[in-house]
C-alpha cells in the first residue's frame, strides 16, 4: 500500500483549444473534469497500473462525497479530513502542439487545528503502507513547515516519507530527515539559490541536500529526463515525440519510482516509462504505462559517463 497526502487538491479541468491569444475569445474543443493535486495524481497512477493505493486530503461534506466516489470508481481509496472551505479548481488550457497553461485558484482557508488534523490523519492513515508520499502546494492558512511537522511526526520518515513541493514549503524541510525529495530543476534551483546550468550542477545541488538529511534526492527535469540522488548517482531519460499534456508527468514520475521499490537505476528507470506514458494522455491522469514506454527508456548508472558534465541545453 502506498498513502498519498495532498493538502491542496482540486477539482482539474482541462480544456483543449486550438491557440491561446490573449483578449480573444477561445472555445474549447474539449473538456475533461477530474479530481486531482498532485498526492491524488500520484494515486490514480498507481492504481491505474494494478498497485494499490489510497489519497488523503481536506474536504467539505459535499467535496468529500464527490472526491470518494471519483476515487472509488478508478480503484482508489481515500481519506478525508473535514474543513470548511471549498475544494479549488484548476484550469489547464492545452494546445495541438502539447503547450500547456494553467491556471490555479488558491484553495480553501484551513485554520490551525484542521492542518494539525490533516497531519494526524496521514500519519494514521500511513501505518500500513510502504510510504507516505506529501505531495503539492500548501492551502492558505497552512503554516510553511507543515511538510516539516509531518515528518516529525511520523515515527519511520527517514525511511519512508517523500515529499514533492516547493517555494517556502520546500525550504522549511532542509534539513528535516526524510526518505527523498522530489524537486523539479526550478524548485531544485530556487531552494539551492542559484542557477543550475548543467547536469553536474544539478547533481552537486542535491547531494549537498542529501547530506543534510534527505535520504535521496530525484530531480525532475522534463524532457531532459531525471536524476537520482542516493548512495550512487542515477540518470536517465524517456525519449517521445508525441507530448500532449505534460500536467501530472513528475506525478507519475514519482509514483512509477516508488512502484518499482523507490531505490537505485531499475526504479528510475519504471518512473521514466511512467511519465512518459503521462505526456502522451491528454488529461492529467497518465494512460497505462506499456513495453513501448519501458523500451524507450535510457538509463545510466556509471558517474563516469560524460553525461555528468553536460549542459542543460
Amino acid at each position: 500500500m502506498i498513502t498519498t497526502l495532498t493538502p491542496n487538491p482540486s477539482f482539474d479541468r482541462t480544456l483543449l483549444v486550438d491557440q491561446l491569444e490573449r483578449g480573444e475569445v477561445i472555445r474549447a474543443s474539449q473538456v475533461r473534469v477530474e479530481c486531482s493535486g498532485k498526492g491524488v495524481n500520484v494515486a490514480r497512477a498507481l492504481s491505474r497500473n494494478g498497485h494499490s493505493a489510497r489519497a488523503v486530503i481536506p474536504a467539505n461534506a459535499d467535496d468529500a462525497e464527490a472526491f470518494v466516489a471519483s476515487l472509488a470508481a478508478e480503484g482508489t481509496g481515500a481519506r478525508t479530513v473535514p474543513i470548511r472551505g471549498t475544494i479549488r479548481a484548476c484550469f489547464t488550457l492545452v494546445e495541438p502542439d502539447g503547450t500547456t497553461t494553467q491556471i490555479n485558484e488558491p484553495g480553501p482557508e484551513v485554520s490551525a487545528s484542521e492542518a494539525e488534523d490533516l497531519v494526524s490523519a496521514a500519519v494514521a492513515a500511513a501505518a500500513d503502507s510502504d510510504w507516505l508520499i506529501a505531495s503539492g502546494s500548501l492551502p492558505p492558512g497552512a503554516p510553511t513547515d507543515l511538510y516539516a511537522r509531518l515528518a516529525t511526526a511520523l515515527p519511520d520518515a527517514d525511511r519512508k516519507l517523500v515529499v514533492d513541493t516547493s517555494g517556502a514549503a520546500l525550504d522549511a524541510l532542509i534539513g528535516t530527515p526524510c526518505a527523498m525529495v522530489k524537486p523539479n530543476l526550478a524548485e531544485l534551483a530556487g531552494v539551492i539559490g542559484r542557477d543550475l546550468g548543467t547536469l553536474s550542477d544539478v547533481i552537486d545541488a542535491a547531494d549537498k541536500l542529501r547530506r543534510g538529511g534527505w535520504r535521496s534526492v530525484l530531480v525532475s527535469m522534463g524532457r531532459r529526463g531525471a536524476v537520482l540522488l542516493a548512495e550512487d548517482v542515477c540518470y536517465g531519460m524517456a525519449p517521445t515525440i508525441e507530448v500532449r499534456n505534460t500536467v501530472g508527468a513528475g506525478d507519475a514520475l514519482l509514483a512509477g519510482f516508488l512502484s518499482a521499490g523507490g531505490r537505485g537505476d531499475v526504479a528510475l528507470a519504471e518512473g521514466l516509462a511512467w511519465a512518459r506514458a503521462a505526456v502522451q494522455s491528454a488529461d492529467t491522469l497518465a494512460q497505462a504505462v506499456t513495453d513501448g514506454d519501458r523500451r524507450a527508456v535510457q538509463v545510466t548508472a556509471d558517474p563516469a559517463q560524460d553525461w555528468r558534465a553536460g549542459a542543460l541545453a
